[in-house]
């Protein structure tokens, strides 16, 4: 059993359930004639980069340079960065330009500027756009900016208008699938209007949408040209809590060891913190939740009866609440599996992974 070879906090990866989630999307985007361009800031690896290459994938999303120089050297050669560009990087943006096809993500007049003065092999760019998240981005009906940042890299012969890239974050937020869909179809109506007022300028221009919950559960893509779902290779908690994904499309877990057992308290204290899972939580009856604990097998891991939650998280430290019969069936230096609230956050802080078939897989982390 793979859990022999473990003794500290180890981010196990299910190579099959990875592979088929990857297929599942893939031939989503192919059914519905879309750019399939999958965020890897999720996986940030090399090896699951493998996978979506053997599923005919091409073109990439990442999240910031570096992780576009890492993709880069094992040679994907069509790379969007989905994160307002920073200008403080044009060194290495114009590396990268000059060996691959770069795409950046733009939303102010002042990078604008600054890559029409700077930039020395041509690049396209999108202009990010909000409809409703409030994270960053251009306002869907700020026409003015969105017309002045047009003009002023039309003044440019390195920059290439590709379209328009939105994040619906607020679907992450959402209380069920429905409210998921009224949000990813309010999203659309505001890229459709962009699309309406600037196609005649730009024809090849084409609309990008990335959340993960509205890429799982639409069926209907006809206004959209491209998806860039990342969390969806893995899914987590929140994605299991949302009806976004099955149980057993949880493509990894947390392996922690127990330290420490208090069945006074019906508590279990795991070697598996803060810097392990992150302080993402979900609010499930009023309690913060960090994780749901699980039992691992031979094979991976499997649905328990009953949930059995990790309840408080200090730097190392993790406590789980546990019901008296999975307390029963766990000892002082057992290995115990928590799905993590956000696998993107947690698989960037674990650096690797290791398989339910014995393999370690590399991480951008880790390479430091």
């Amino acid at each position: 059993m793979y859990t022999k070879y473990l003794t500290e906090p180890t981010l196990i990866l299910d190579r099959n359930k990875c592979k088929k989630n990857i297929s599942l999307m893939a031939g989503k985007a192919i059914q519905n004639q879309l750019i399939f361009r999958p965020h890897f800031k999720t996986h940030q690896s090399r090896a699951v980069g493998k996978w979506f290459a053997e599923a005919g994938v091409e073109k990439i999303t990442v999240s910031s340079v570096k992780m576009a120089e890492y993709f880069a050297n094992d040679n994907w050669k069509d790379i969007t960065v989905a994160f307002p560009v920073n200008i403080r990087e044009i060194k290495s943006i114009n590396e990268l330009a000059e060996e691959i096809q770069l795409n950046l993500t733009i939303e102010n007049t002042e990078s604008i500027n600054y890559l029409k003065n700077k930039l020395k092999f041509p690049v396209g760019y999108f202009i990010k756009i909000d409809t409703g998240y409030h994270r960053t981005g251009v306002d869907a009906k700020n026409f003015q900016l969105i017309d002045k940042l047009l003009s002023t890299a039309a003044l440019s012969d390195h920059l290439l208008f590709r379209g328009f890239l939105v994040h619906s974050g607020d679907t992450y937020h959402a209380g069920n699938p429905r409210e998921i869909n009224r949000i990813f179809y309010h999203t659309v109506d505001q890229l459709k209007n962009l699309k309406h007022r600037y196609l005649k300028d730009y024809p090849q221009m084409i609309l990008s949408i990335g959340d993960t919950p509205s890429c799982s559960l639409v069926h209907d893509f006809r206004s959209v040209d491209e998806i860039r779902p990342g969390n969806f290779v893995f899914y987590d908690l929140m994605q299991y809590k949302l009806g976004t994904c099955s149980f057993n499309e949880i493509a990894v877990v947390v392996a922690c060891p127990v330290v420490a057992i208090h069945p006074e308290r019906k508590e279990i204290i795991i070697h598996g913190g803060a810097v392990h899972f992150s302080k993402d939580y979900l609010d499930i009856d009023g309690q913060k939740i960090y994780g749901q604990a699980l039992t691992l097998n031979s094979k991976g891991w499997q649905k328990p009866v009953e949930p059995v939650y990790l309840t408080k998280l200090s730097q190392e430290h993790g406590t789980i609440q546990a019901t008296e019969k999975f307390l029963q069936s766990i000892r002082v230096g057992d290995m115990i599996g928590v799905i993590p609230v956000h696998s993107c956050l947690t698989a960037n802080l674990m650096r690797s992974y290791f398989t339910t078939d014995n393999d370690t897989l590399d991480h951008l982390s880790g390479q430091e």
